[in-house]
């Protein structure tokens, strides 16, 4: 009996439990519909029957150990409190720790604690006013840390170099290498030159997202080898001032080189005779004495392994108390030291002799051979008048009369000419006064509006600096 009893009570739960359900159903349905309280407060009360039905199922499936046995085999929900052990806190922190500012707790990879170098794809933020110049620090947001490192900037070629860049393009992409944790590929990256003080301005710099992890970095810059020819033949010389010891002419053999005048060669052996570092040279032609050869290299740029975490929280004072490194023009602005200037980097005036190139000669036997377009048309100086300079010409009645006639012509011609250029240098000098009394009117509402305008911005300014003073 006590059997039958409880697999009818199951029966007349299971039975219920259906018709719970079609009829919430039902009224679920039944919402959207405008002025229905009473399928509103239905639909509520469905609610609240499937809660207690969720959690009818928990206990039951938990048993006794109810909240204690969810969070074992669950896990801890959202809006859950619980207590983390952290070990290997800091002694500051705890000094420093503000109960009002929350701390955001993240997890990391094995993978993650290791450091490396990093490129990444970078742009210039567009509101950020100045360009970012190469191996100034950087503090760097990336994930869940914030570091500061120093960046070497490179663009990719055709040929799949990477090529040094100073500073970063103006409106566009370029590659990014620097030391620092490893991250996953293709996160986010956000680049800010300086976190304490008042900056005036946009404080996000650049923006960029990780490409690749690597070992080491192959960013190379370019090096021009220049020296000076020693001793001349026909297509061979001597040079001297590029290399500066017969090892380095070893390694270089067989690299072209090039004149200034575009004469191409290839360096060939190490001579013995001069200084050290001269060697054989071949071209394609004679080259000259006054001639400048180069050679074009590159050379690996070497990227430092400055690794610099914010530890903000380990401060009282926040971000203040974190100690960075300084760009050199900060140092420079704060110490007032004036720019090292390098007297080889000015700019001088180039003087060059004006060189002076003899006469191509031809001998008359060549010349004999060649066709008359290319023969030389050259009239010799004569020493004495020609025939046709020296005739008279004498006219007859005839020729004397249409001369006159002609000279009667040109006469009218020219006077009107005359007649006709004054009176357009008359209506010119017209015109030119009236368009400098429009001119004038022009100059000055133009100089009262750039008035305003100055007036106004110089009133914007006052209002920045003395918000920026106010803190």
């Amino acid at each position: 009996d006590a059997e039958l009893r409880d697999l009818n009570a199951k029966r007349k739960a299971s039975k219920k439990s259906e018709f719970d359900d079609e009829y919430d159903d039902s009224k679920k349905g039944n919402v959207g519909k405008a002025g229905d309280e009473q399928a509103e407060g239905e639909y509520v009360e469905a609610l609240k029957r499937e809660k207690e039905a969720r959690m009818r199922r928990n206990r039951d499936e938990f048993g006794v150990d109810g909240e204690s046995g969810r969070i074992r085999y669950e896990g801890f929900r959202q809006g859950m409190y619980c207590r983390v052990r952290i070990d290997g806190v800091p002694a500051e922190f705890i000094e420093s720790f503000d109960p009002r500012m929350p701390l955001v707790i993240g997890g990391l990879t094995p993978q993650e604690t290791e450091r490396g170098l990093i490129r990444c794809r970078f742009k210039k933020h567009r509101w950020h006013k100045k360009i970012l110049k190469c191996n100034d620090p950087l503090v760097f947001s990336i994930g869940w840390r914030r570091f500061q490192s120093i960046p070497v900037f490179s663009t990719e070629d055709d040929n799949g170099r990477y090529r040094y860049l100073k500073y970063t393009p103006e409106h566009m992409h370029c590659q990014a290498v620097f030391y620092g944790p490893q991250v996953p590929p293709n996160t986010g990256v956000l680049a800010i030159q300086r976190l304490s003080g008042n900056i005036p301005g946009f404080r996000i710099s650049a923006t960029g997202v990780v490409l690749e992890l690597d070992a080491s970095a192959k960013v190379v810059k370019k090096l021009k080898l220049v020296g000076q020819p020693t001793k001349i033949f026909k297509n061979t010389a001597f040079v001297t001032g590029m290399f500066n010891s017969e090892l380095e002419v070893s390694r270089f053999e067989g690299a072209s080189i090039r004149t200034v005048s575009g004469i191409r060669g290839q360096v060939k052996k190490s001579i013995r005779e001069g200084q050290p570092g001269s060697f054989r040279a071949t071209f394609e032609d004679k080259i000259l004495m006054s001639d400048i050869i180069f050679c074009r290299t590159w050379v690996p740029v070497e990227i430092k392994n400055y690794y610099n975490p914010v530890t903000s929280l380990l401060s009282k004072s926040g971000v203040d108390g974190w100690r960075a490194m300084k760009p050199k023009a900060q140092l420079h602005v704060e110490t007032q030291t004036p720019i090292e200037v390098n007297p080889d980097s000015i700019y001088k005036p180039i003087e060059r002799k004006e060189r002076t190139f003899n006469k191509l000669y031809v001998p008359k036997s060549v010349e004999a051979n060649l066709p008359f377009a290319s023969k030389r048309k050259e009239d010799k100086k004569r020493k004495k008048k020609s025939y046709v300079s020296k005739r008279a010409v004498v006219m007859d009645a005839t020729e004397k009369k249409k001369y006159t006639f002609m000279q009667a012509v040109n006469t009218i011609k020219n006077e009107k000419k005359a007649k006709r250029k004054e009176k357009n240098a008359e209506r010119r000098a017209a015109r030119d006064k009236e368009q400098a009394k429009q001119d004038e009117k022009l100059d000055a509402a133009r100089k009262a509006r750039k008035r305003q305008h100055h007036r106004t911005e110089g009133k914007l300014e006052a209002a920045k600096e003395r918000k920026r003073l106010r803190g």
